[in-house]
């Protein structure tokens, strides 16, 4: 029980602290002004969001599978419990109601206690960075720019991320561009034919140089 709870502690705690990601600010304010300009006033959908882009995502994954991360072994007596502490980090951060009965798993039943008292942390958490400072469009480019400096030389196959970003750019620039178009975003639409016409560039003169 202590390690369980010093998980929650380190990941959902970082709002109160300060030391949330300012992506993962960024991100979230991103969430919230899109349902402000689409009328969405139902908590529960923004709550969703944030779950399926962070927590349920990132979090659940290397819960999981902490072999993704680390070099080591995982055994299946240490699967089986790690996937037990992953279902109750899923119900942690779920708003329904959980309806047990003799038919319910025991994955949920053994942290079925703990479970209400996590999930006041987590809306705790998100309450906390949503009353964070903002992170300004220009401070998160700078941000990126300088994280994937980090990154450079022989980290990654800069041809193959080159190539599936101008895959996925092409095959719904015509979505995209429809969508920021419809929702009077100049400055965007601007932004992302930009962003096309480098990363076609880009892919040309790399074909040509090979």
């Amino acid at each position: 029980q202590p390690l369980t709870n010093d998980l929650f502690t380190t990941v959902f705690a970082s709002g109160r602290s300060g030391l949330t990601p300012a992506g993962v600010k960024y991100l979230f304010d991103f969430l919230d002004q899109q349902a402000f300009e689409n009328g969405i006033d139902d908590p529960e959908v923004v709550h969703t969001w944030k779950n399926n882009s962070v927590p349920l995502r990132f979090w659940v994954n290397i819960i999981k599978n902490p072999d993704f991360v680390f070099d080591i072994h995982k055994s299946t007596t240490v699967d089986a419990c790690l996937s037990v502490i992953a279902q109750m980090f899923m119900d942690s951060c779920g708003s329904t109601k959980i309806r047990y009965s003799k038919d319910t798993p025991t994955t949920k039943l053994l942290y079925a206690k703990e479970v209400q008292q996590y999930r006041v942390a987590v809306k705790r958490y998100y309450n906390d960075v949503q009353a964070m400072p903002s992170i300004l469009e220009g401070h998160m480019k700078d941000m990126l720019i300088k994280a994937s400096t980090v990154h450079r030389g022989n980290s990654f196959q800069v041809e193959s991320a080159l190539y599936d970003i101008f895959y996925y750019a092409v095959r719904h620039s015509e979505a995209v561009s429809n969508a920021l178009k419809e929702a009077n975003q100049r400055a965007l639409l601007k932004t992302f034919e930009d962003l096309l016409y480098m990363i076609e560039k880009c892919y040309e003169e790399h074909t040509t140089s090979v």
